[in-house]
């Protein structure tokens, strides 16, 4: 597939390492022009990968940046799957109009394939620019803001067994390390963990803690093994009714319900605090079904993985189905047009086959909403009743809706 820029004058290459300062700062500007701490800023040179990543370039200036991650992503099945981790994408606002977003999205995706992955997956910083290349909204994340003085837990036994203690983030960076490795293949959407970025999850500028506290750490111990953590900060806030302190939620894992209970029971009762703030959780996280008070959780839902298939025969062999499914999508894909046409799904929970058919029809879609079913968090269904998936045969979309879902639903905590 072809890479031109409707402006001539821009040139598109593969990054160059003497590049890179001039490629983030172009970044840094497209999102608002503010200054990153040193440590954030030689951390992501040293995650960047170059011969991943793309600029594109009016004479000396560069006008355009996206890039890619080695990731392996869980899916359906627990097998981590090659993806590319689609990130900093931006484009100069003097040079909006010009294809140059259209063109990175074109050679990316060529690149994707070539590499002989099957998927690409990003974080969107405004969610309506990525369909138009085939990205589906795969996952969605809960924020909320806990009145943690009219909110309480109902735990399960053995949480008063749970050992609790405080630690340096960094001196428990391994085994907290070892709880998230254990986790990744227990839900899709997660992302397994590349060397260096573990660094990631420990920086803590003091000009980004919002005068907040240092970041702090509890793990949970039972035997003496590290069986979860929690990383936060505290905001202290007074006034003259007294304390009023807030208590954000940096990062938790747990590798049993008596742990994540005893974590979670530890952030409500923090002295002299009465918000809880967590972002970024998942749709089923148990805690929610502990409380005492939904309504007062100030529960929001909001996009979060979009997943494109690059090879969709080999992304739907990938992953396994929760129940038998046989049927054919008749599928459209403008942008990556390898891809389109019938193609024959069989699997269950076992494995599954896809490959090419002449057979008719039984749901019409585009690559768009596979994507966004992907992962077993959007039915294909809902999709259905918003009118982007069309039945052929009937009980094909019941058939289909029911195998592509997932018994615990798609999350990603992994920033990238």
């Amino acid at each position: 597939m072809g890479t031109d820029v409707t402006d001539p004058a821009v040139d598109l290459r593969v990054l160059r390492r003497d590049d890179w300062d001039q490629w983030y700062d172009s970044l840094l500007l497209a999102f608002g022009g503010v200054a990153e701490s040193s440590e954030e800023r030689e951390l992501w040179r040293a995650l960047t990968e170059f011969d991943r990543s793309l600029g594109a370039w009016d004479g000396d200036a560069c006008v355009g940046s996206a890039g890619a991650f080695s990731f392996r992503l869980t899916v359906p099945g627990g097998v981590p799957v090659p993806a590319a981790g689609v990130t900093m994408v931006s484009v100069a606002a003097t040079h909006r109009r010009r294809g140059v977003l259209t063109s990175m999205m074109r050679r990316q995706l060529d690149d994707v394939r070539a590499w002989g992955w099957p998927l690409a997956v990003l974080t969107a910083s405004e969610p309506a620019i990525y369909g138009r290349f085939g990205y589906g909204v795969a996952t969605h994340h809960v924020n909320t803001e806990v009145d943690t003085s009219r909110v309480r837990l109902s735990v399960p036994p053995g949480t008063d067994d749970v050992r609790l203690r405080y630690a340096a983030p960094a001196d428990v960076l391994d085994a907290c390390e070892a709880v998230y490795a254990r986790k990744v293949p227990e839900r899709p959407g997660m992302v397994e963990r590349l060397p260096g970025w573990e660094r990631l999850f420990l920086l803590d500028p003091e000009s980004e803690r919002g005068g907040a506290s240092p970041l702090q750490c509890v793990v949970a111990e039972r035997d003496g093994e590290i069986v979860g953590y929690v990383r936060f900060r505290v905001k202290p806030a007074w006034d003259t009714n007294g304390p009023h302190g807030k208590v954000e939620v940096s990062s938790t894992e747990a590798l049993d319900p008596a742990a994540h209970a005893a974590l979670w029971r530890f952030l409500f009762d923090i002295d002299l605090t009465s918000t809880l703030v967590a972002r970024g959780r998942p749709m089923d996280d148990a805690w929610l079904q502990m409380v005492s008070d939904v309504r007062r959780c100030g529960v929001r839902v909001r996009d979060a993985l979009h997943v494109r298939l690059v090879d969709l025969g080999a992304a739907l062999e990938a992953r396994t189905y929760q129940a038998p499914v046989d049927v054919v999508f008749e599928v459209e894909d403008a942008f990556c047009p390898w891809n389109a046409g019938r193609w024959r799904l069989s699997g269950d929970t076992k494995g599954a086959s896809c490959s090419r058919t002449t057979d008719v029809a039984d749901l019409v879609l585009s690559v768009r909403e596979l994507g966004a079913a992907y992962l077993g968090g959007v039915s294909l269904g809902s999709l259905a009743a918003a009118g982007r998936v069309r039945e052929v045969r009937p009980g094909a979309l019941a058939e289909a809706s029911v195998g592509f879902g997932s018994w615990v639903a798609p999350w990603l905590p992994h920033m990238f």
